[in-house]
């Protein structure tokens, strides 16, 4: 066995060995988190924003006579041999004995189904692209409790990937709405199709979001948390934290009562003091008027009962969404003309002891107990496509056919306040229609044709895209 004598000299030479190699590794190892960080920022940027395929195509307008078709009106009699004439972005003529216009473009409706573009009242269309990847694409949350003054209209990306895919599906009109804080801002009623949020807006300045005040019990079956306090040990405790911010909310109207009061005479008068702008409070001018409606998040029998106070004593215009139990509380709810938008068909029961279709059957009792109600998906975007089947499902246990139809169409719109333009096919509405071959709230039913506003619009999304790219992969 040789024995190596190390001198200086050689461990001189080895570290300068040693680091040459290091040197050279750290330079390959640099140069791959550079060239990465080219590739990643290209795919951030593609992702960040739709490539040229991705912008939604809004169709064309025209003179279009559906004809031969089964005409699904939903506020009358279904005729079945029937034409629609659409023209000017309108309804022009509906029924058995129809003359087409010269010129207009014929669609043979022979085997196909004709029904009014669906609506979905209770959702985040536009505001949240990938909600928990890219936070650059989420603008649903603005920061602190009170922003009434917050728009939904102002921040809805009208070529967001969502929208085709979701309005090749049927659903033609969506209210967008933000979230988060006790009051979390005003929604949006809009068309899906446009280039721009004003073209898309229908009603761009709908309703105000707030986030009523709930009983946070034991950390067990509470509901809509958004960023509130924890869920009370104790149930008296629960109570009365409820009361408190319940309180903080009259205060909330009654100040912005006082606010608006003293605009208003300050503008008459000019000997008056100026009052200092507050944007949130002069926000609040139309909906503690009751001009416009306000919409409650709330689950539980005891809070909507407590919401249905609350509409009553403040006098104001009432809209429950949620709505979990709110057959339980039909008296309340009626006495005070409050509607609800039902969320929770796709939802879990949230108690151990109930049933696995305690939610399935909640508009079928609301609809036996005579509340005012629509189903909505309550998405952020993603998942809104899926209003039908949510329909359907309300459908299959309990609801009647044409109650199911009704609640994502007519009675929509009805509680939106839109029922004269949209939610059925008459004469003068706006022509949202959708062409099927089978019945629209089955998942086996194929769009045909789609009109919004009146315009043609291309069944094509970034599904239809993906399928037709990858169905002949051998």
């Amino acid at each position: 066995m040789k024995t190596q004598i190390i001198t200086a000299e050689t461990l001189r030479r080895r570290d300068n060995l040693e680091k040459m190699n290091m040197g050279n590794m750290m330079k390959k190892i640099l140069l791959g988190i550079f060239s990465a960080s080219l590739c990643l920022c290209g795919s951030i940027s593609a992702l960040a924003q739709n490539d040229g395929t991705e912008q939604n195509a809004t169709g064309r307008a025209g003179t279009f006579a559906i004809v031969g078709a089964r005409i699904v009106t939903v506020s009358g009699a279904v005729i079945e041999n029937g034409t629609v004439v659409i023209s000017g972005g309108k309804i022009t003529a509906v029924g058995a004995n129809v003359t087409v216009p010269s010129g207009a473009e014929r669609i043979d409706g022979k085997g196909l189904s004709v029904f009014p573009g669906m609506i979905d009242a209770g959702t985040n269309m536009g505001l949240a692209e990938i909600t928990l990847a890219v936070a650059g694409s989420v603008d649903l949350v603005e920061v602190g409790p009170m922003n009434s003054n917050t728009r939904a209209i102002k921040g809805i990306h009208p070529h967001s990937a969502h929208v085709n895919v979701t309005r090749v599906n049927g659903i033609t009109t969506v209210l967008s709405g933000p979230a988060g804080g006790l009051i979390s801002g005003q929604t949006a009623l809009i068309n899906l199709n446009g280039s721009t949020p004003d073209e898309m807006a229908v009603v761009p300045v709908h309703s105000l979001i707030i986030n009523f005040p709930r009983i946070a019990f034991g950390g067990g079956g509470g509901f809509g948390g958004f960023g509130g306090p924890p869920p009370a040990a104790d149930f008296n405790e629960a109570v009365r934290r409820r009361d408190m911010q319940i309180d903080e909310l009259k205060k909330i109207f009654r100040d912005a009562e006082n606010y608006n009061r003293a605009r208003e005479a300050a503008a008459k008068d000019k000997s008056l003091p100026a009052v200092a702008t507050d944007l949130r409070l002069e926000a609040m001018a139309p909906y503690i008027r009751g001009e416009r409606s306000i919409i409650f998040t709330a689950e539980r029998e005891r809070d909507i009962k407590a919401v249905a106070k609350f509409v009553g004593e403040m006098k104001v215009k009432g809209i429950i969404a949620g709505g979990q139990e709110a057959w339980k509380a039909a008296d309340d709810l009626k006495k005070n003309n409050i509607a609800v938008i039902y969320t929770n068909i796709y939802n879990l029961p949230v108690r151990d002891d109930d049933t696995y279709d305690y939610l399935f059957e909640a508009p079928s009792k609301m609809a036996a107990a005579g509340v005012k109600f629509c189903i909505s998906t309550g998405d952020t975007g993603a998942e809104v496509r899926d209003l039908p089947y949510h329909a359907g499902l309300a459908g299959a246990f309990g609801l009647s056919k044409d109650d199911a139809l009704k609640s994502v169409t007519i009675y929509a719109a009805e509680i939106l306040g839109v029922a004269d333009k949209m939610g059925s096919i008459d004469v003068g509405k706006m022509a949202n229609i959708v062409v099927t071959d089978g019945d629209i709230l089955d998942a086996r039913t194929n769009i045909k044709y789609m009109f919004i506003g009146g315009r043609m619009i291309p069944l094509t999304s970034r599904h239809t895209r993906l399928f037709d790219a990858f169905k002949d992969r051998k």
